[in-house]
């Protein structure tokens, strides 16, 4: 039976950059997935161009970017592997990337850009990699751990489990990395899709149904007081309910059988615009409406309200004003969300307080967690890639040294 300097369990993000890093520091690392197509959630990603990071993350206050019971708990890694180090990498690889908006880079051309960069910086460490290889039990020795696979036994000095969460399970997500921290007595922070479109059901949701594909600009927030989260971003109404990048936003902040709140038209004093048509308009209230929203917004919202249906200068000042209230601070509660086939994170994991900030190192010793198993995620916007690249940094950085030939 071989034994490697370090066996790593998962080849997505954060398991392919770790084994290339530990590979490239000398030593012999085995990196396996029960897959036989490995990082397809990195395929998918940024519409299949993979939003591999974020230029706007600040390491001195992730608080700002990242969720977990403990958000400063990956400052450390966010600090020593920085946006602008994996930026340096994919411009050593000669892949285009661009821009988009609020930070997040994305590739010119394709996320198998970011693969194929991940699968040599691999070879260029001597890592074997091994795909359709399931981990059947683990089991620890006294200077390290055995592996019982699918492709026969390993053992290892160090462990590194880096499976991902819950999410998006067509593509092979498992809970794995979780029952391993279960059986070494770690502690667990109670999972839930993250980065997940909303639902709604019943009657109240039909007006709205029919707004499927429709997207805008919104204002969008949930919480109150300390625990009040806004952002601006775009919209999309679903047959189903809401998605797009502010909800996706919103949904890692939002509590089952609470409400969201959203304003619709955020660049418009819709209160002062609808009376100034009142005054000078003899169009229908609809059309004058349908200048300041997208038009079947506003033809969805007039058709509940017969006093709405009306030329502008005959619609009521209570009407016009219940309108403006409900178009700019529409509050509505979800009656829960898509889940995890839908979710592109999984919130919670492995408790920060059983693991180190500074190695990924869990208070097991010879056993690592990396990525999204663990309880941070990041915002929408390419923060979750950047902690699946700086936990791995730490963690390769850290195993131990191979033992002299």
């Amino acid at each position: 039976m071989r034994t490697w300097d370090a066996v790593i369990v998962g080849a997505g993000a954060a398991g392919l950059f770790c084994a290339g890093v530990a590979g490239q520091r000398g030593l012999k690392v085995l990196l396996i997935d029960h897959s036989d197509k490995i990082a397809e959630k990195i395929r998918i990603s940024g519409g299949g161009r993979c939003n591999f990071t974020n230029r706007l993350l600040d390491a001195s206050a992730p608080q700002k970017h990242f969720i977990s019971q403990n958000p400063h708990f990956c400052r450390s890694a966010l600090s020593r592997y920085t946006p602008q180090d994996f930026i340096d990498l994919v411009q050593k690889h000669g892949i285009a990337f661009h821009e988009k908006h609020k930070g997040q880079l994305f590739c010119d051309h394709s996320a198998e850009d970011i693969i194929r960069m991940l699968l040599a910086e691999c070879t260029a460490g001597g890592v074997t990699l091994q795909t359709a290889c399931g981990v059947q039990a683990v089991r620890a020795l006294d200077n390290g751990y055995e592996l019982q696979t699918t492709q026969g036994p390993v053992q290892t000095r160090s462990l590194v489990v880096a499976t991902g969460g819950l999410s998006i399970p067509k593509i092979g997500a498992t809970g794995w990395g979780y029952e391993v921290a279960t059986q070494f007595g770690l502690r667990l922070v109670e999972r839930r899709p993250g980065l997940v479109p909303l639902s709604f059901d019943g009657e109240a949701w039909q007006p709205y149904a029919q707004l499927a594909g429709l997207a805008l600009p919104v204002g969008i927030e949930t919480g109150d007081k300390k625990a009040r989260m806004h952002f601006d971003e775009d919209l999309l109404f679903t047959h189903r309910g809401l998605s797009g990048p502010a909800v996706l936003q919103i949904s890692s902040y939002w509590k089952g059988g609470t409400p969201i709140r959203l304003n619709l038209a955020p660049e418009v004093n819709l209160p002062e615009r609808l009376q100034d048509a009142k005054l000078r308009s003899k169009k229908l209230l609809g059309n004058e409406l349908a200048a300041l929203v997208p038009s079947r917004l506003a033809e969805a919202w007039v058709g509940q309200d017969p006093a709405l249906q009306r030329t502008s200068a005959e619609v009521p000042d209570k009407a016009l004003n219940k309108l403006a209230e409900a178009l700019s601070n529409w509050s509505l509660t979800p009656t829960g969300s898509e889940g995890y086939k839908k979710a592109e994170v999984t919130l919670g994991g492995v408790d920060t307080r059983d693991v180190s900030s500074q190695t990924m190192e869990s208070k097991q010793a010879g056993l690592y967690f990396i990525g999204e198993v663990i309880d941070v995620t990041g915002w929408l916007g390419g923060y979750n890639f950047q902690w699946a690249w700086a936990s791995a940094h730490a963690c390769a950085m850290a195993l131990p040294d191979a033992p002299p030939a």
